[in-house]
């Protein structure tokens, strides 16, 4: 198999922290983590082969086949299908993310006043935790206790691989109230950021840059010389993420469909 591009293979390295399986097939990787049925991105196919990235009707039927409990559907693409029309024949959307990447430690926006930042210990993963709860919410995206039980369990998958160093994820706090947060991944040498947001209270203030500057610096320490952030290419976060250093890489591509409400 031809070397990832650095979105899936820090992916890769990401969920394999959490516990996750991965069984390899000459066109197709199949990823499980049992520890965490709730997981979607934890339990998904990735499409290896870029002359078959179109080919929505195999991968729906390898999908089912694998992951014979899922009422989702999560497959990765190496590269986006130039060719949408068998995918929207399932009313299925490809979603295209834009890879941005620097071998120079990113540089962070200053720190606004009366913020405090700190890595996340103790009960601030509780905090991290009822933040995302309270976004679910809001949006009514997900079924509630299916996605409490996910968050549940991932942040304490988080908590335990934090105190080991293999991750790190930085809050920017007023006073008691987690205002922006990230993660950062040591990936075998490569920084691979995680879950970036600002409560919609403390947007346009610099928070995210100033940690991404924060997690970067951690991530060097940890001897990594490259980092890694993925966004939707709609997104106008990689304004942000240019802006402090970084530049674009590969493009990949997703389909997901979230389970029946």
């Amino acid at each position: 198999m031809q070397p990832l591009p650095s979105r899936w293979a820090t992916d890769l390295a990401v969920v394999q922290l959490f516990g996750s399986t991965i069984e390899q097939h000459p066109d197709h990787l199949v990823v499980r983590t049992t520890a965490n049925p709730d997981f979607h991105w934890g339990n998904f196919i990735l499409v290896t082969a870029a002359d078959q990235v179109a080919d929505a009707d195999r991968w729906l039927e390898v999908f089912s086949q694998t992951h014979l409990q899922a009422d989702w559907v999560a497959i990765g693409l190496l590269t986006p299908p130039t060719d949408l029309s068998s995918w929207s024949a399932h009313a299925l959307d490809v979603e295209v993310d834009q890879t941005l990447s620097t071998g120079s430690c990113p540089r962070g926006a200053r720190l606004a006043d009366g913020y405090q930042v700190r890595r996340l210990v103790g009960t601030d993963w509780d905090r991290l935790a009822e933040q995302e709860l309270g976004d679910n919410e809001a949006s009514d995206t997900y079924d509630a206790a299916a996605h409490e039980r996910f968050i549940r369990t991932r942040n304490q998958q988080l908590a335990e691989a934090s105190a080991r160093d293999a991750l790190a994820y930085f809050g920017a706090f007023d006073g008691d109230t987690l205002a922006a947060s990230l993660g950062i991944v040591v990936c075998d040498g490569i920084a691979r950021y995680q879950a970036v947001g600002t409560h919609s209270a403390h947007r346009r203030r610099g928070l995210a840059g100033h940690l991404l500057g924060v997690a970067a610096r951690w991530a060097a320490d940890q001897q990594c010389d490259r980092w890694v952030i993925v966004t939707e290419t709609t997104n106008p976060a990689g304004r942000l993420y240019r802006s402090v250093g970084f530049e674009p890489d590969l493009d990949t591509a997703s389909v997901y469909l979230a389970p029946p409400r």
